[in-house]
């Protein structure tokens, strides 16, 4: 980024409770303070696409987009069909986020198979291009279907919508650099980032692209409040994410050094008797490495200066179950300048 570029920063409206009119109004102080992009988790509550619209046709200026939205539960056509539709409503401002969510909810909620990932993400990117493009499906070579020669019954606003993938292991990020206009990586050690980035590099020049197109958009827990409180958030919440939603935070963490406190904490975690614990045993060193806690002077410097470490667009977690004001003070203290 270049000296006099002003930093971007982005807003992320977490999936679980969700208050919709609350967060309507903050996308809407966030484009009025001139954020970069405002985007919308999906799991199995809300659905992402229909609370995108309604805040495109309520704001005027910031990208929206969904972070993320998994690649089974709609198929290759549907999710080309909604970021055309949303691309136009926006006038031009989606960003499609997608990853592959796991077996647990691929299969267990939605019913479908989960199965070849990595291809499927090829694929949904794939499809989403060629539609796009005014091409017809057919002319993809796919291991995965047979395609009629359908092509999209509509002109869209763009014929390139960036699509922004979530991935952890190095054969995921490698295609991002093939095939992505952005990496979206959740609890990765800021300090770390040039892991992926190497990955991304790789996959970027072996077909002949910039790997300076890709950008490096990471999931960021930021709490500007009171040290102390702060400080608790911010490990209940890794807590959860290392004890609670699977291995993939897990391995990933364990991979980067933390093995030993990973371990203690999944241990605790499963047991509701000893969950307390479980959050105490996220170590300062942890906490630091996967999120910003503290006064908010102190998170807006702190924020800035991770930005060398190779990240293009933190994407800032806001909190649920809190009065509008403390989401409003939390936005504006945040806000790029």
């Amino acid at each position: 980024m270049p000296s006099d570029a002003k930093p971007k920063s982005g807003l992320l409206a977490f999936w679980k409770d969700y208050d919709r009119k609350q967060v309507l109004q903050a996308a809407q102080l966030a484009d009025a303070l001139g954020y970069d992009s405002f985007w919308i988790a999906e799991a199995w509550g809300y659905a992402a696409f229909p609370l995108l619209a309604e805040i495109a046709v309520k704001t005027k200026r910031i990208k929206i987009g969904t972070a993320i939205v998994n690649v089974f539960s709609r198929s290759e056509g549907l999710l080309a069909m909604n970021a055309a539709t949303l691309d136009d409503i926006s006038e031009g401002r989606f960003i499609l986020g997608i990853g592959t969510s796991g077996a647990r909810v691929v299969e267990g909620f939605h019913g479908r198979e989960f199965k070849k990932p990595l291809t499927q993400v090829k694929e949904v990117v794939r499809v989403v291009r060629t539609l796009l493009s005014g091409k017809k499906l057919n002319e993809i070579e796919s291991d995965l279907h047979h395609y009629r020669p359908f092509d999209l019954a509509l002109t869209p606003h763009r014929r390139h919508i960036p699509i922004y993938i979530a991935a952890l292991k190095e054969k995921a990020i490698t295609g991002i650099g093939e095939y992505a206009d952005g990496w979206i990586p959740t609890f990765w050690p800021y300090t770390e980032l040039k892991q992926g980035r190497a990955w991304i590099e790789a996959g970027a020049k072996s077909v002949g692209r910039d790997p300076g197109d890709v950008i490096t958009a990471p999931f960021t827990t930021v709490i500007p409040v009171a040290p102390e409180l702060a400080t608790r958030r911010a490990k209940e919440r890794i807590a959860l994410y290392v004890g609670g939603m699977g291995d993939y935070y897990k391995d990933l963490l364990s991979n980067f050094g933390y093995a030993d406190e990973c371990e203690c904490i999944e241990r605790l975690w499963k047991d509701k008797v000893t969950r307390e614990q479980a959050i105490a045993a996220v170590t300062d060193g942890m906490m630091e490495a996967l999120s910003i806690a503290g006064d908010p002077a102190y998170c807006r410097q702190e924020l800035d200066r991770r930005r060398a470490f190779g990240i293009d667009l933190p994407i800032m977690t806001m909190p649920t179950k809190v009065d509008w004001s403390v989401l409003k003070a939390l936005i504006e203290t945040m806000a790029p300048r």
